[in-house]
């Protein structure tokens, strides 16, 4: 009979309020074009890169190939939820389907766990190079680069399916108000009318092994990185060394600094107000961050970037002679 109540409950909530960012009216229109502008930037920089990538041949190498995939998954779990915030501010709209709430805890989970074990794997990529580098080549083929991404993104998706189908098996019978700007799992949590000790465990150690192992995997090798450049005899062999991980290294510290203090605390912990903020920094500022990281010192960014405009600019030459001609 208990268990015929809690489908029932979960059956008749169809949908969710969320709270939004910030109640003040008089904030939303500067909100909504401050993170305009912040998604414009994430959609151009993110895509750019991988477009960038794609264009210029040189830039065909394992490094560049997973900083592609990282910048989609990047623009992929931004776009799980600014869109949302975005137009809650430009309609006042805050209700969200439960399907459509489900959704976007299910793509947002997947790309940030893809993000951890991408970040993973582009660590091992890091240490080939600087420890093996006579190696590097037949270690990291693009067979094995096009495998170690495939795995990241199956392990994303598997994650992130097990997290929401046991978040959206709870009943949530006594409130449909979210206290956020979006479905995440601690709130939905605290939302619940159920017993969520089993889910809580089961998510703390699934969100546990897969920080853990990554934040392992990566110190790891940075650890035998650090020590190879050590061994290195001249400052601008080790400054070089040390700059192909500055930007890697800076990412990671970032992602994981704002994700441990997330999730890896008791519900009990958390408050709404500082989830809030914390929740704006890694869906929309870091995803902004990231490109800009990665290609603000990268001499071959900066090289295949000016390679491209000026063909733009050619192009748009060839364009405007043409049709000055036609005339």
């Amino acid at each position: 009979m208990s268990q015929m109540t809690s489908i029932k409950n979960r059956t008749e909530m169809s949908e969710f309020i969320l709270t939004g960012i910030i109640d003040t009216p008089e904030l939303q229109v500067p909100l909504f074009i401050m993170f305009t502008i912040i998604y414009l930037i994430t959609l151009v920089g993110n895509i750019g890169i991988v477009a960038l990538i794609s264009w210029d041949s040189h830039l065909h190498t394992p490094m560049y190939f997973f900083l592609s995939n990282l910048a989609l998954v990047d623009f992929g779990y931004s776009s799980a939820v600014t869109p949302k915030v975005m137009a809650g501010f430009l309609t006042g709209g805050k209700v969200i389907s439960y399907n459509g709430c489900a959704a976007q805890m299910f793509f947002f989970s997947s790309f940030c766990t893809t993000e951890i074990y991408l970040l993973t794997v582009m660590a091992y990529d890091r240490y080939t190079a600087v420890c093996k580098p006579l190696h590097y080549s037949t270690t990291m083929t693009s067979s094995v680069c096009t495998c170690l991404t495939i795995i990241a993104h199956i392990g994303g998706i598997l994650n992130s399916a097990t997290i929401t189908g046991q978040t959206f098996s709870l009943s949530f019978c006594s409130s449909n108000v979210v206290h956020h700007f979006f479905c995440d799992i601690p709130v939905l949590l605290a939302l619940s009318c159920s017993d969520i000790h089993i889910n809580e465990v089961v998510i703390f150690i699934l969100g546990g092994f897969t920080i853990s192992f990554g934040l392992f995997f990566i110190f790891i090798s940075y650890l035998f990185i650090f020590i190879a450049i050590l061994k290195i005899q001249s400052n601008e062999g080790r400054q070089k060394a040390f700059s192909t991980c500055a930007s890697h290294l800076s990412v990671v510290s970032i992602f994981y600094g704002t994700i441990i203090f997330m999730y890896l605390q008791p519900s009990s912990s958390h408050s709404m107000d500082t989830d809030k903020v914390t929740s704006v920094f890694y869906t929309m500022i870091i995803p902004m961050l990231n490109p800009l990281v990665y290609t603000i010192r990268n001499k071959e960014v900066h090289v295949a970037f000016r390679k491209a405009l000026g063909e733009i600019k050619i192009s748009l030459s060839l364009a405007f002679c043409l049709r000055q001609d036609k005339i």
